[in-house]
C-alpha cells in the first residue's frame, strides 16, 4: 500500500468512489497483481456495480436527462431520466429475450439517435459489453470487428443521413454479415420514420426495433434488474484502427472508468445537475462514449446529443445555435470543427445571432490546437473559457486540462493544460529512453504506470497485441505515441505524432510547432505539415495549406510571408521553403488530420487509407497538386 499511495492520490480516489453507488463497496483504491502482467495495476479491487444503474436509474426521473437535436431531420425530443430508463429496461428486456447476458457481446452500428444510447445503456444493465462501429463504416471494417467481437446481436438503423445524400445502412450490414466469419444470429434495425426503410427477412435473423419494444411492453418482459458486475469487468470495447490493418479492441471496465468520469464532471468539465453539456462528437468515438452518454449520465446532467455537422446543417452557425436554445453551460468539440466554422464565417456573423452568454467553457480536443484558432474562439467567445485539453480512446478520459472547476484556471495557449489527477506524464528521450529533467525539452510523451482509472487494462481477446503496440518500447511506461515536452510551469504541449517528426540534416522538428506559425497568417485557414524526402538533409518541411479565401491570394507572395514567418520564429534550421494549396485537407470523421496518408504519398509508398475517412475524394485531390508541383514520385492510391 505504501508503493501505491506514493504513486497515486489515494484520499482524493478513495472521495470520488463514493459518488459511485456500488453493491458491493471496493476494498481499496488500487492494488498491484503479482502475476506479471505488463500492467499490474487495478483501480477499485473487489467492488461490484452496475452502470447503467448509476447513470438512469438512481437519476431523478423528473429531471430532463437526454436532449435530441437533429439538424439533418429537423427534429428535436427531451428524454427525462424516466423516460430513458423506461426505454431501456424495455429494451434490456429485448436483448435478453434474444440470449444476451452477462459477458456477451453486441456490435451497435448507429447514426446519433438517441435509440443508440438505449442500446449502450441497456447492454450496461444486462453486464454485456456493447462495441460500436460508424453507422456507414465499409462492410470490409465492419466484418472485422464481427469476427472479433462475435456479438450475439447486432443493432443497427435503416439508414444514416448526410448533408446531401442518405446512406442506407441495412445493405451495407448484410455484405458485412456474408463476408465475417462470425454468423451473427439477430439483427435488431431501427426503422428511421420518415427516412429510407430497410428490407428485412426475419428468417435470417432480421428484427424490427419498435416491434420488439412493443412486444416486450405487451407480454411484461421488461428487465427491471440491473446485474452486478465486478469493478474489473467490461463495460465496452471499442475498436482503432491497428498498423496492420487488424483493428485493435479497446476494453473499458466498469469500476474506473465510472469513479474517473463521475469525478471528472465536477471537477474538469464543472457541470452540475440541472445544467447541461454538448458534446459534438459521433458515438463511434470515445469522446461521445465519455461526455455524451456516460459521463453527463452518471453526474445526472443534461446532455445534447445532435446529429448534424458544424457547417451545411444548415450553416454555420449550427453550433452556436445549439449552445442557445439549450442554455449549454460547457461544450466539447474537436479544433477541426472551429477551423470550419471559422473558414465558413471568419467574421462570426452568425454567432452574433445567439445569446451565447450562458457558455461557461469551451472544451476542444482530438489534435493540436493552434493557437490561433483558440484565439478566434475567444474573440467570438467573449469571457467563455476556452480550454484546450489532451487524451485518447485507449485513455478513456482526460490526462492533461485545465480543469475548469478547480482554482487554478491558468491557461497557455498552444498547451493542453496540466497533468490532471490520476495521470503521471513524463517526457522520455528518444535515443536514452530516459526521463527528460529539464522543462521545454522535446521528447517522446508517455504516461508512467499505473495509468489512470478510465484506461484500458487490455485489448479484446490480444494481451499481445496489448504489450506490442503500448508498453515495449518504453519499460514501464504507456507510449502514447506523441512528442511533445513539458514547460517550466507544467503544462504539457503535445506537439506532434512521433511518427511526423521531421529529421532535418539531424535536427529533430515537431510538426505543430511549424504548423502553428502558418496557421497564425491571416489568410490560412488550417494546413498540415509533412516531411518531404531531401536528398541532402534527409527530410524537408511540406506545408499542406488551405486558404480561408482563395480568391485574389498572390500564392507566390503568400508562400514568402509563411517562408518568413517560420524562420523568423522557428529558425532558418527549418528549412521550410515548400508549400501547396489545397482546396481541403483529408481527415477522419472525428476530425483529425491524416497526415500518415500524405506522409506515405510523397515518400512514394502505398497509401493505407483508414476505414476512418470522411471523404476519400481529398487524397486524389491532392495527390494531382503534388504531382503537378513536381514533388511526387510515382504511387497509387490504395485501400487499407
Amino acid at each position: 500500500m505504501d508503493e501505491i499511495a506514493s504513486l497515486i492520490d489515494v484520499p482524493l480516489w478513495t472521495a470520488a468512489a463514493k459518488n459511485i453507488s456500488w453493491s458491493v463497496p471496493p476494498r481499496a483504491v488500487m492494488e498491484k497483481k503479482t502475476d506479471g502482467s505488463i500492467n499490474p495495476y487495478v483501480w477499485f479491487p473487489g467492488g461490484k456495480l452496475n452502470t447503467c444503474y448509476n447513470c438512469v436509474d438512481r437519476n431523478d426521473p423528473d429531471r430532463v436527462g437526454l436532449i435530441y437535436d437533429s439538424a439533418v431531420t429537423n427534429t428535436k425530443r427531451k428524454y427525462t431520466y424516466g423516460d430513458i430508463r423506461d426505454e431501456v429496461v424495455h429494451l434490456a428486456g429485448v436483448l435478453s429475450n434474444y440470449g444476451v447476458g452477462k459477458g456477451d457481446t453486441v456490435v451497435v452500428y448507429m447514426p446519433m439517435v438517441p435509440e443508440a444510447a438505449f442500446v449502450l445503456l441497456a447492454c450496461a444493465r444486462l453486464g454485456a459489453v456493447h462495441s460500436v462501429v460508424f453507422g456507414g463504416f465499409a462492410p470490409k471494417e465492419l466484418a472485422k470487428r464481427i469476427d472479433d467481437a462475435k456479438p450475439k446481436v447486432l443493432v443497427t438503423a435503416s439508414c444514416g443521413i448526410e448533408p446531401k445524400r442518405t446512406i442506407p445502412y441495412k445493405p451495407l450490414v448484410d455484405a458485412a454479415c456474408d463476408i465475417a466469419t462470425h454468423k451473427v444470429p439477430i439483427k435488431l434495425v431501427l426503422q428511421r420514420t420518415g427516412q429510407v426503410q430497410a428490407q428485412l427477412n426475419s428468417a435470417l435473423g432480421d428484427r424490427d426495433y419498435y416491434q420488439e419494444m412493443a412486444r416486450v411492453k405487451r407480454d411484461g418482459l421488461a428487465f427491471e434488474q440491473c446485474v452486478d458486475v465486478d469493478s474489473e469487468d467490461p463495460l465496452y470495447s471499442l475498436y482503432t484502427s491497428g498498423t496492420t490493418g487488424v483493428p485493435k479492441g479497446v476494453v473499458r471496465s466498469n469500476g474506473g472508468h465510472a469513479v474517473v468520469l463521475r469525478w471528472s464532471m465536477d471537477h474538469i468539465y464543472n457541470v452540475k445537475k440541472g445544467e447541461t453539456i454538448f458534446t459534438a462528437s459521433d458515438i463511434g468515438w470515445a469522446v461521445s462514449h465519455s461526455y455524451t452518454i456516460y459521463g453527463p449520465m452518471l453526474a445526472g446532467v443534461t446532455t445534447v446529443m445532435y446529429e448534424g455537422k458544424p457547417v451545411g446543417t444548415p450553416d454555420a452557425g449550427a453550433f452556436w445555435r445549439i449552445i442557445s436554445e439549450y442554455n449549454v453551460k460547457t461544450m466539447f468539440t474537436a479544433p477541426t470543427a472551429i477551423r470550419a466554422i471559422r473558414r465558413e464565417d471568419p467574421d462570426a456573423k452568425e454567432a452574433k445571432k445567439y445569446d451565447l452568454s450562458g457558455l461557461n467553457v469551451l472544451f476542444v480536443a482530438g489534435e493540436r490546437s493552434d493557437p490561433e484558432t483558440l484565439r478566434w474562439c475567444q474573440q467570438v467567445l467573449n469571457k467563455s473559457l476556452i480550454i484546450d485539453h489532451y487524451w485518447t480512446t485507449e485513455l478513456g478520459s482526460p490526462v492533461t486540462a485545465t480543469c475548469a472547476g478547480s482554482s487554478d484556471l491558468s491557461i497557455k495557449w498552444g498547451s493542453a493544460g496540466k497533468q490532471v489527477p490520476g495521470s503521471i506524464i513524463r517526457v522520455l528521450n528518444e535515443e536514452t529512453h530516459k526521463e527528460v529533467t529539464e522543462p521545454n525539452t522535446f521528447g517522446n510523451i508517455v504516461l508512467k504506470l499505473p495509468l489512470p482509472p478510465a484506461a484500458f487494462p487490455s485489448l479484446w481477446k490480444n494481451d499481445e497485441g496489448y504489450k506490442k503496440s503500448y508498453f515495449t518500447k518504453f519499460e514501464g511506461y504507456y507510449d502514447a505515441g506523441d512528442a511533445g515536452f513539458i514547460d517550466e510551469n507544467g503544462f504539457v504541449h503535445i506537439m506532434a505524432r512521433t511518427d511526423d517528426i521531421i529529421n532535418v540534416a539531424g535536427h529533430r522538428l515537431s510538426t505543430g510547432s511549424i504548423e502553428q506559425i502558418l496557421n497564425a497568417n491571416s489568410k490560412v485557414a488550417e494546413c498540415c505539415v509533412v516531411p518531404l524526402p531531401d536528398n541532402l538533409k534527409g527530410h524537408v518541411p511540406l506545408g499542406i495549406v488551405v486558404l480561408r479565401n482563395g480568391d485574389g491570394v498572390d500564392l507566390t507572395k503568400l508562400l514568402q510571408e509563411l517562408v518568413a514567418a517560420t524562420r523568423r520564429d522557428l529558425g532558418a534550421i527549418a528549412c521550410f521553403d515548400k508549400a501547396v494549396f489545397v482546396s481541403r485537407l483529408p481527415k477522419t470523421r472525428s476530425g483529425k488530420v491524416l497526415r500518415r496518408c500524405i506522409r506515405d504519398m510523397v515518400d512514394g509508398k502505398p497509401i493505407k487509407v483508414p476505414a476512418t475517412i470522411e471523404d476519400e475524394s481529398v487524397l486524389p485531390e491532392i495527390e494531382h497538386v503534388l504531382r503537378i508541383e513536381g514533388l511526387l514520385p510515382d504511387t497509387r492510391l490504395s485501400k487499407m
